[in-house]
């Protein structure tokens, strides 16, 4: 045994030209801002051109929200180095995301805010990187920041470090501190450096060259899946052994192990933002192979008379589902171009082959399907995603997904991280109290602001984020993190108000609006269409309550000069998808269509509802 490792370590080459690296951190922290920064100083872009900030994050939903929600990778060059940089999401319900991209890296930055430390997702990334064996370099960043404290946070990501068992060869990282928006990196913090030189001299010297086995065949693991017009699907990874050619013969793995053989028709590889067709590609080259159509994540792509598979890539389970069903309310179909159940089970499915962290199974009822993932911020986004491509459908209640272990019920529990101005502490512990959560550790770090941890069952975060904005006047930071499986807690008791409901279909007018506002809060507005069955707002009362917004002032001939201008209406409480999903209880749905979102009783009759 020993002599064959022997063998397979002298076969061992190193790639020198290559670097792999994937940008990790929390959301905000400023990774995509970071990479920014190395492609406009690698020269890659004209003197003139314009440049989109955030130019990574191609997605409409990224660009408003600010966040990354599919990972994504770019080449620079550098002194004759190419340096494939993986950019990954920040927020835990993309871990699916984070763990695939690092199959295609040797080495991490681990970027870590200079004010807020490391944060729930430092900890989830940079676990999965210590696991896989990463090297990692430590960026602070936003150094310039008024209430920096460098050196706390790097004693703290010191004692991330050891408290997820790293290495002593992990523990021997450089320290890089950088202005991300400025693009300057420094190696010490009196340092007159103007550009990211230091960086990318560091990649360079603590990286490792990719390593492959000189004699193996092809061995290339799909660790991302994407589309093209011209070439169809495209399977993008790392060559992990051996080299590809356009037009080659090659086998395709599959995860049960059965074979299929193909063809590559085009090769690309990766050059700033732009695919580069290119006529072959080698061991330790991150590419885009099209010609395979039958692929999915985590299989491997192989040589022809002897195809060997790499080791699979396994995500953690989905901790979340929701039933996504065909939208049947009076209102279907006025707006939405994808309407049935064909059409709806397509696109679902469509999703499982390239977000590796969502599953979709088929329900008893034909025109209904069970989605699961790892949070309420993935399967809203995957939502919103498909109202704007034209879809119509209806949601469910959101709901954890349970384990039965030794004859007893387990569920998901979240670490909860939360940054909040001294006076709201008492109300959020009183909140979290309420939802079984529990407090593990309470630090002050003066400035006025405390940061609080709890453990608490994923379903008693449902409905609480919106809440905690209003808790804390919008100044509070709530970060969560999948931390295990508990015994089932009992009940948790989130929405305590009922709903007010249409019991007619027609327009809502001013005037009933006005005349019923002191029985709760509207989610509409006077002008608004509505149906029998449709929700208009919220109850102050627990029990629901069914009203006529659609009543009209009746007309005579004694009028008072000026009665009709004093209605004033209260501002309705908007309610967006995520809002909505937080909101609803068992017996309601979300009518989704590209534009409009109502919240609806899954019985829409009031006497069948009685």
């Amino acid at each position: 045994m020993q002599l064959n490792q022997k063998v397979l370590e002298t076969n061992k080459v190193f790639r020198e030209d290559i670097r792999n690296i994937a940008i990790i951190a929390h959301v905000d922290h400023g990774k995509t801002t970071l990479v920014d920064a190395m492609l406009k100083q690698s020269g890659l872009f004209r003197e003139n051109e314009e440049i989109a900030e955030r130019v990574m994050d191609n997605i409409d939903l990224e660009r408003e929200r600010g966040i990354t929600i599919m990972a994504k990778n770019t080449a620079v060059r550098y002194k004759g180095y190419k340096i494939n940089i993986v950019d990954t999401p920040g927020h835990a319900d993309f871990g699916g995301e984070v763990e695939r991209t690092l199959k295609m890296v040797d080495g991490v930055i681990l970027l870590v805010d200079a004010a807020e430390g490391p944060m729930p997702q430092t900890r989830f990334v940079l676990k999965k990187a210590l696991e896989s064996n990463l090297t990692p370099i430590v960026v602070i960043n936003k150094i310039d920041r008024p209430d920096a404290r460098i050196q706390e946070v790097i004693n703290e990501v010191y004692d991330l470090f050891i408290d997820l068992d790293a290495t002593e060869d992990q523990l021997d990282f450089p320290i890089l501190y950088t202005i991300g928006r400025d693009g300057i990196a420094k190696e010490d913090l009196n340092d007159d450096s103007k550009d990211l030189k230091p960086l990318f001299e560091k990649i360079i010297q603590y990286i490792p060259a990719p390593t492959y086995d000189k004699d193996a065949g092809l061995q290339f693991l799909i660790t991302s899946l994407d589309y093209d017009n011209f070439v169809g699907r495209l399977a993008i990874g790392r060559i992990f052994n051996g080299s590809v050619k356009q037009n080659q013969q090659v086998a395709v793995v599959k995860r049960d192990g059965t074979v299929i053989k193909g063809s590559v028709r085009a090769l690309y590889t990766y050059e700033g933002l732009k695919r580069i067709e290119t006529k072959e590609a080698k061991a330790g080259d991150i590419v885009a192979i099209a010609g395979l159509d039958d692929i999915t994540i985590g299989e491997t792509i192989a040589d022809a008379e002897n195809p060997v598979a790499l080791p699979p890539i396994t995500v953690e389970e989905p901790t979340i589902s929701m039933i996504f069903s065909v939208n049947d309310s009076p209102f279907a179909g006025r707006s939405g171009r994808f309407l049935t159940s064909r059409h709806l089970r397509e696109r679902l499915y469509k999703e499982t082959l390239t977000n590796v962290a969502i599953r979709v199974e088929d329900t008893e009822n034909p025109d209904s399907f069970l989605v699961m993932g790892r949070g309420e911020l993935q399967l809203s986004i995957l939502a919103e995603m498909m109202r704007r491509e034209g879809y119509e459908f209806q949601v469910s209640k959101p709901e954890v997904i349970v384990k039965e272990i030794n004859g007893k019920k387990y569920e998901p529990v979240e670490r909860v991280l939360i940054d909040t101005p001294e006076e709201f502490v008492g109300t959020i512990t009183q909140k979290l109290g309420s939802r079984k959560g529990r407090m593990v550790n309470m630090i002050n770090h003066g400035f006025g602001r405390v940061r609080l941890e709890f453990i608490i069952p994923s379903r008693g975060l449902i409905g609480y984020r919106s809440e905690f904005k209003t808790d804390t006047r919008g100044e509070g930071l709530l970060n969560t993190i999948f931390e295990g499986w508990e015994e089932w807690q009992g009940e948790i008791k989130t929405r305590i108000n009922g709903a007010l409901i249409a019991d007619r279909k027609g327009v809502a007018t001013p005037y009933a609006i006005f005349g019923l506002q002191d029985r709760g809060v509207f989610f509409i507005d006077p002008g608004t269409e509505v149906y029998e069955g449709m929700v208009v707002g919220e109850h102050n009362r627990e029990n629901d309550l069914d009203v006529n917004v659609t009543r009209e002032k009746k007309l005579t001939n004694m009028r008072a000069s000026g009665s009709d201008e004093n209605i004033k209406i209260i501002p309705a409480k908007k309610m967006d998808f995520e809002r909505a999903m937080e909101w609803i209880n068992e017996t309601e749905l979300i009518e989704v269509t590209p534009d409009a979102i109502r919240i609806r009783k899954k019985i829409l009759e009031v006497n069948k509802r009685k």
